[in-house]
């Protein structure tokens, strides 16, 4: 025994030992080798809910377009158009919890729709997609933008969701956003006359704030210009703004 295990100390053999006797009972055991598909099965859905558990990196209205692409390889041409009718009665279940305001339980079910309706449907997800919008816009505005995102990626010419979209941008403070989402919807339809309205509508909030944003920034500029001057016995008082009519820039000009 050393001097140290002597005296009470363990030596760094005994430390070694000792941190590492129960490693291989503690570790995490993943196998490799080959199998039948249903132990490969099981070994994946572990994974996945060790992975949901512990980093909840998917919630619960997340749609996995590649497994559903996977799945929908394999079925025939008969069955994807039955798995769109499902589809379609689910979101049939969801527009009655949406008008009864049952939002969460609209969202699910739109969810649903969402996992069962083959991707070869893109203009049908699109709907379940906004339709899940305007569930989740009393719940979730960021989640309900995302998912009028999702539909306009699938339906590009969709106006139903760049209109709920815009809504959602300018609930969020997001004007900008908002008024391309309506000028997108003019390039659409010129002629869509109450887009028209609510734009122009948009456009005067925007000037509004930006005239707002502009005088703060200017004022917040001239006490900053005073606390420079005045240890010259100088304020900004002694300067004109001159605005040039034709080319909108400034000069300054010193006054007495």
């Amino acid at each position: 025994m050393s001097s140290d295990s002597k005296k009470g100390i363990p030596s760094n053999e005994e430390l070694i030992e000792e941190l590492t006797k129960n490693l291989e009972s503690s570790a995490i055991k993943t196998d490799f080798s080959g199998g039948d598909e249903s132990h490969h099965s099981e070994s994946d859905s572990e994974v996945d809910t060790n992975i949901n558990e512990e980093n909840e990196i998917r919630d619960e209205d997340y749609i996995d377009d590649a497994l559903l692409k996977e799945r929908d390889d394999k079925l025939p041409e008969e069955k994807k158009r039955e798995l769109l009718q499902e589809a379609l009665s689910l979101k049939n279940e969801g527009n009655i919890k949406f008008k009864n305001q049952e939002h969460e339980e609209a969202s699910k079910i739109y969810t649903d729709a969402l996992r069962t309706c083959p991707l070869i449907f893109p203009n049908y997800r699109a709907i379940f997609f906004a339709n899940r919008a305007a569930a989740k816009s009393n719940i979730n505005i960021e989640s309900a933008i995302q998912d009028c995102t999702r539909a306009i990626e699938l339906d590009p010419d969709y106006l139903k969701a760049y209109i709920r979209r815009s809504k959602l941008f300018e609930r969020n403070d997001k004007l900008d956003e908002a008024l391309d989402d309506l000028k997108k919807v003019l390039e659409i339809d010129r002629n869509y006359a109450e887009v028209a309205y609510n734009a122009r509508v948009l456009q005067e909030k925007i000037n509004e704030r930006n005239e707002k944003l502009k005088t703060e920034m200017m004022a917040k500029l001239k006490d900053l210009g005073n606390m420079v001057l005045k240890p010259f016995g100088l304020s900004t008082q002694n300067f004109q703004l001159n605005q040039d009519p034709n080319t909108g820039g400034y000069s300054v000009n010193f006054k007495q």
